[in-house]
Formats: structure tokens, sequence, C-alpha cells
């Protein structure tokens, strides 16, 4: 199958490898990958109360050693690298059974580290057996192609929805539970679903309205879903087609918002205007007195613009 347009806006069925090697070089602005994690778990896990814990231990999480899983991580991430634009940017996601591996992979392909974000889950499943820490976070690493990349970056944004403070790398959310939480027949239907609040904040953090958004690990389509809403474009790979359908019904519910509410309004920087300009036009007259926030210094307007507090002039 060939990706007309490269099926834009829809979930695409079949090998994430074989269908990056048919996205054109340099088309694609945002890249967020839920890669396997090859867990690599061998044995069943049960609660005190002897209740067997639902983990992932599905078909594609696993590989043969953890050189086919490395040799697996650098064809798809190359892919990606050749497909991304110079103007983007690339999230992976990980645990510590992954993601040092991932990172250094991302290093040798010439990819350029921004920030690591730890995705700390407020409601992580606890240790049962009490032999380690409760593992209660995720890994992101956030890239660009390359060191000279101009990326995205929404920053004030990012700052406005924080309290207005700087949003810092440690993001507080919970994992998926309830109605978020896709089920089929009563049962989740992927395993590794990740919570919306995640990926609306790195879509809107670090891409652009009708930018397209790919994610080569689509799975139950949450990278889509909130790609659509804030009205970007879209592909997700998905090789699994019990998940592409799972997704596709999940598109079909979603409205897209409207434009005036994902304008960005925040981040338009406002005009400035020369201070000569106001006299000229007569908002303000030489010899007037200017005055600072609780005035507790004071200026003359010169005529030529200039302000003179005491003997400062400037």
């Amino acid at each position: 199958m060939k990706l007309g347009d490269y099926n834009l806006n829809s979930i695409v069925l079949g090998d994430c490898i074989e269908l990056l090697k048919q996205i054109p070089d340099n088309s694609v602005d945002l890249i967020f990958a839920d890669p396997p994690y090859n867990l690599q778990l061998n044995a069943d896990l049960y609660r005190p109360n002897q209740t067997k814990v639902d983990a992932v231990d599905d078909e594609w999480d696993k590989f043969d050693s953890k050189e086919d899983y490395d040799i697996f991580c650098k064809k798809w991430l190359s892919e990606c690298h050749r497909i991304l634009k110079n103007t983007g940017s690339i999230w992976v996601i990980g645990t510590y059974h992954n993601i040092f591996r991932v990172g250094s992979i991302m290093q040798d392909l010439h990819f350029w580290l921004l920030n690591d974000i730890v995705w700390i889950k407020t409601n992580p499943m606890p240790n049962f057996k009490g032999t380690r820490f409760n593992n209660a976070h995720e890994t992101l690493i956030w890239a660009t192609k390359s060191k000279s990349s101009k990326y995205t970056f929404h920053y004030h944004s990012m700052k406005v929805m924080n309290d207005d403070l700087q949003m810092r790398s440690d993001w507080q959310i919970p994992i998926c539970l309830g109605s978020e939480r896709i089920k089929v027949n009563g049962q989740k239907a992927h395993s590794t679903q990740k919570p919306e609040e995640l990926l609306y904040r790195i879509i809107l953090s670090t891409s652009n309205v009708n930018d397209i958004v790919l994610d080569p690990f689509s799975g139950s389509g949450t990278t889509a879903a909130v790609a659509k809403r804030l009205g970007r474009q879209f592909i997700g790979l998905e090789r699994e087609a019990f998940y592409v359908e799972v997704a596709n019904q999940r598109l079909s519910a979603i409205t897209p918002l409207e434009n005036e509410l994902i304008d960005y309004q925040v981040e338009k920087k406002k005009p400035k205007v020369p201070f000569g300009n106001l006299i000229k036009e007569g908002f303000i007259e030489p010899g007037e007195q200017l005055y600072s926030k609780g005035e507790k210094a004071s200026a003359i307007v010169q005529a030529d613009g200039s302000l003179k507090s005491v003997d400062l002039v400037g």
C-alpha cells in the first residue's frame, strides 16, 4: 500500500518501518512515538490477595534480545529522522527498560536532545512484591533533527497553563482510568493507553495549527485524537487491525476546536511604537512629567523624545 498524500488524517494499517519508508523526506512537523518497551516479563504478577495483575504481556512488546530491540529501534528512528522537518521535533516515551537505549540510538542518529520530561503518575500501580521502589514515572525525550533546527515551542502558552509559572520538566498526570480508558467488552482495549493530557501538552506546546503530527505506534489512537481536537493533521501507523478499528471509532466522535480557541493569542507580540511617534501625534507633550509605577520615580519628557530625571537623561 502506498501512502497517498501520506494518508493524512487517518490510521494506516501495516508495519511502521515499511510505512515510514513511504513518507517523503522532511514532511512531518511533529512525531510522538510510544514504541514497545521490551519489558521482558518472565512470569505472571499477582497482588497480595492473589488476583492476577493485568500486565503488559502482548506479543508486540516481545523481542528475542536487547540487540534485536536495538536494531528495531534504529530502523524506525532512522526513518523518523529522515521524514522529520528541520523545523520539527520528536518525542519518544519509555521506562527504565528501554529509554536509555533509545536515547543513545537517537544521539547516534544525530538527533539533538532538548529535554527529558518526567511523567509522574499521580496514581501509579503499586510494587506488589515490595522488592523495589514504586515505579511511579515514565521518561519522555524531546529532540530535534539537528542542533541547528528552528523548532516550535509555545513557551508563553505553557507558562499560562502552569499558573503563569515556567512549565517544568516534571509533569504530574494520572494514568488512564474511568471514562478515558477505552474498553471493549469490559476489557481494556489497549494495555498501554496514554492519558490525553500528556499528548495535549506535547502537541499544544511543540506544534502549530494544521501541522502534520505522526505517531508510528498509534495503538488506541490517543495522539490522533488529541491532534484532531487541536486542529492538527495527523498520521497514525498501526500493525494491529483491532487497534485501528478502536482508534477510528474514537476519532469519529471528536469535533475539532474552533480556530479562535487554538490561535495562541498569548504568543502574539504586540506592535511596538517609537516613543517619538507618541510626541509627534500629540499623545505626550514635551515638558510633561511621567511617573513610574507607585510614583517612586519621575522624569520630564524632552523635545527629542528622551526622558530626564534629575541629572540623568536617557
